[in-house]
């Protein structure tokens, strides 16, 4: 009879057997439990680990924008040629062509002029743009000589009209002349300081008088001041 061999309880024995049946079902399963066997919906979310389901594997729309983080997404990752016009970008499209072609039409007609050389440009207050000068609207309050209102246009920085471009501007909308206005043309000198200079009537006739009779008159100021 051999010694030191204890005869085994059947409560061990089926322990043993448990063992043994629990170590082949996980072997089983691991060989055996794919992603084919696991059913739909059977796995909640958080017991998947990050990563472990690639982007192909996901429906289209299976997740919705409420469903994203916010900032999860950026414009790296946007395909920029999927997305269409904003209805606003439209209309800022057309502001450049808009503000050029405004622009230009400010440049012909010398109105939103800012700068040239440092000094400002535009026609200001109570003048009107014409034949590229600012003419004043309207005739002087005083009548003056001819000199001393030549004097008056040059302190403020312009001159007499010439008698043709006086009475062509007569003849725009909302112009009247005085009764007879000076002009810088001066036809006739006879002697010293004694001269003729022509003048322009409201009835657009030009003629002339001496330069010491007193008339009104108006000045034309250049565009840049």
């Amino acid at each position: 009879m051999v010694r030191g061999i204890r005869r085994q309880t059947p409560a061990l024995l089926v322990a043993c057997l448990a063992l043994f049946a629990a170590l082949g079902g996980t072997v089983y399963a691991a060989t055996k439990i794919d992603g084919h066997a696991i059913k739909v919906k059977s796995l909640p979310g958080n017991r998947l680990a990050p990563a472990s389901v690639p982007g192909n594997r996901l429906k289209p729309g299976a997740i919705s924008g409420a469903s994203l983080q916010p900032g999860s997404i950026t414009g790296i990752q946007v395909d920029t040629a999927t997305l269409g016009q904003v209805p606003s970008a439209v209309h800022a499209d057309n502001a450049d062509s808009a503000r050029d072609a405004q622009t230009a039409l400010n440049a012909v007609n010398a109105i939103d002029a800012t700068r040239v050389n440092g000094h400002s440009a535009g026609c200001a207050a109570q003048t009107r743009y014409f034949a590229g000068a600012c003419w004043q609207t309207a005739s002087s309050a005083a009548a003056l000589t001819a000199p001393a209102a030549a004097l008056s246009c040059a302190t403020q920085g312009g001159e007499l009209p010439a008698a043709l471009a006086l009475a062509a501007f007569s003849q725009q909308p909302g112009i009247t002349l005085a009764s007879e206005e000076w002009t810088g043309d001066i036809p006739v000198v006879s002697g010293s300081n004694l001269y003729a200079v022509v003048t322009v009537s409201s009835a657009g006739t030009i003629k002339s008088d001496v330069s010491t009779e007193s008339k009104k008159y108006r000045c034309v100021i250049p565009l840049v001041t």
